[in-house]
């Protein structure tokens, strides 16, 4: 996010953006596995995105902005991240699938992924005043010889990549293609507003709240999204 001290003039472009989504990848995947997933520093300018082996996963979006989310996974990443994910969950070890091919394997993913740009797109509400829409993830499991590329309507586009790693060092990458495009911030506004909905629940829930004690500050950050995922 870019200031000019002179017109104090805040800018909100394609960089802020994929740092933001990449926010929402750790912060999701951190809860849903109890593990350390982390994110390279160095981003990577790309020309197209694709599905790459051994599972392929996108999403796209619409509304205030169009774009792309990809992400794809090593069998060993996408097998680590549901194991953690199903015994955090509860589920025996003996029950766990044992192969990335498994529809439940794919199921998972998708679901996770589905709670990350659903997390992102919420971001955006809040802190860029504008709203996006997503569509219903989309898994493949992908053979070593087969390469498919996504493309979007995109005018302008910019594409990225991220290099994310695992709490065992494997790796998943992340690929953003967007329109180029800017936010540039009129007048200071809370971030932390929500919609009418919102507020309402807000205030049930605090008038419920009164007569309980309270929680953790770290249970109450996480509180909603160990809901939406399940747990």
């Amino acid at each position: 996010m870019n200031e000019d001290k002179d017109n104090q003039v805040v800018v909100y472009g394609t960089e802020d953006l994929l740092m933001s989504l990449c926010n929402s990848v750790v912060r999701v995947l951190n809860v849903a596995t109890q593990s350390r997933v982390n994110y390279s520093g160095m981003v990577q300018r790309i020309t197209k995105t694709g599905l790459k082996p051994d599972i392929g996963c996108f999403v796209m979006f619409d509304g205030g902005f169009t774009g792309l989310v990809v992400l794809n996974f090593a069998a060993d990443t996408a097998m680590e991240i549901y194991e953690r994910y199903m015994l955090h969950m509860g589920m025996p070890k003996s029950e766990l699938a044992s192969f990335y091919t498994s529809d439940e394997v794919s199921n998972i993913m998708g679901e996770l992924m589905n709670q990350i740009v659903g997390d992102f797109t919420g971001k955006v509400r809040r802190e860029l005043q504008t709203n996006i829409t997503q569509s219903q993830p989309k898994m493949l499991v992908l053979n070593k010889q087969v390469m498919l590329s996504v493309d979007t309507p995109l005018d302008r586009p910019e594409m990225r990549r991220v290099t994310f790693y695992t709490e065992k060092n494997n790796i998943f990458y992340l690929e953003l293609a967007i329109d180029r495009t800017e936010f540039i911030k009129l007048h200071d506004f809370d971030s932390r507003e929500y919609d009418a909905d919102s507020l309402m629940d807000s205030e049930a829930a605090h008038k419920g709240a009164e007569a309980a004690p309270a929680a953790e500050p770290d249970d109450d950050d996480n509180a909603d999204l160990l809901k939406s995922l399940g747990m």
